[in-house]
């Protein structure tokens, strides 16, 4: 899922969103709770309509935008009491007022409020947070009107598989339509993720939508997949793309770096997407002389790469191919890269 934040995907507008082969878009409740409103936002029909998005939408809770951006946080059973980072304002988000400012969003999927704690933290820390995040789980859905969103829970746990397993089997005795593993990309490595995926997802149903939150690195896509996760976000196609690094099925490209000055071959060669239409050469130019056109071409190509690897991987597992795919793709996504840093 294309992340849109503030109900954009950061250059791209949304008809060229659409023809990178995306299906969801995800916003974030904090960012427009703050910055229109949602009132706003509910006004205009809801955050796809506003947006001009005719596809289903997904809105994250805010909790890890609460514990990552916002000022003097205070967490306490009924919810977090912060600070605004655009003006300082007191703001308070309990799981009640996330399920209400969601709905008032409009989105097709809704998150429930978590408390996020970074990594690494000790085990007392983690495990208060998870089982804060299971009650805040039963008020969400308590919250619920009849609107008709679904609404995921997000299994938490940090690195320890065995709150890892025990969170995922309370949520599942809960009716969420579906369920996400939160609380990774923060750092962790992708050893240790893999080491909390597989404590988790075979615990949550197999006939309900499994999402990994903020992930990310190609690498971490495929195994992810192979943990059995069906969903995931991510800012990095858009953020690299505007620092002129591209995504290829051969590996990265440094866009500014010199080899790339007078090569006219397409970023990729056999990619569909309106970037590919131009050579390295041009779109370096565009980057070297401060145009924004070059970051949003840049932009287009990562998105497009990025639905290219899940559409590749989904035809693998339905011809019976994932593992033969994946140790193919895998040498080659895996050097070079950049670590995310969720958000």
């Amino acid at each position: 899922m294309p992340v849109a934040t503030a109900a954009t995907v950061k250059g791209v507008d949304i008809g060229r969103v659409a023809e990178t082969g995306a299906g969801v878009l995800l916003a974030n409740t904090y960012h427009l709770h703050l910055r229109p409103g949602e009132a706003v936002v509910e006004q205009a029909g809801g955050v796809g309509r506003f947006m001009g998005w005719p596809g289903p939408t997904l809105t994250d809770s805010g909790g890890f935008q609460v514990f990552s951006l916002a000022k003097q946080v205070k967490v306490t059973e009924q919810g977090a009491c912060f600070r605004s980072h655009l003006d300082g304002s007191a703001v308070e988000l309990t799981p009640e007022k996330a399920v209400r400012i969601q709905e008032q969003l409009g989105a097709d999927i809704a998150m429930q409020l978590d408390e996020v704690v970074a990594l690494p933290a000790d085990r007392g820390c983690v495990e208060s947070a998870m089982r804060r995040s299971l009650r805040w789980a039963e008020r969400c859905l308590a919250a619920r009107s009849a609107s008709g969103q679904a609404m995921f829970g997000i299994v938490q746990g940090g690195l320890e598989s065995d709150l890892r397993q025990e969170s995922a089997e309370r949520l599942r005795q809960m009716p969420f339509e579906g369920y996400a593993v939160g609380g990774l990309s923060v750092g962790e490595g992708p050893e240790a993720m893999d080491t909390a995926l597989k404590a988790t997802t075979p615990h949550l149903p197999a006939d309900k939508p499994r999402y990994l939150m903020g992930v990310g690195q190609p690498r971490d896509i495929i195994a992810a997949v192979a943990a059995g996760i069906d969903m995931f976000d991510c800012v990095l196609p858009t953020r690299c793309g505007r620092n002129s690094l591209i995504y290829t099925f051969d590996g990265p490209l440094r866009l500014r770096n010199a080899c790339h000055a007078s090569d006219q071959r397409p970023l990729e060669e056999g990619c569909p997407c309106r970037a590919c239409l131009h050579g390295r050469s041009y779109i370096r130019h565009l980057f070297m002389a401060g145009e924004m056109l070059g970051p949003v071409l840049a932009s287009i190509h990562n998105l497009t790469f990025y639905q290219r690897l899940v559409g590749m991987l989904r035809a693998a597992i339905m011809d019976g191919r994932f593992e033969e795919v994946s140790r193919d793709l895998l040498p080659r996504l895996s050097a070079g890269l950049p670590e995310p840093d969720a958000g």
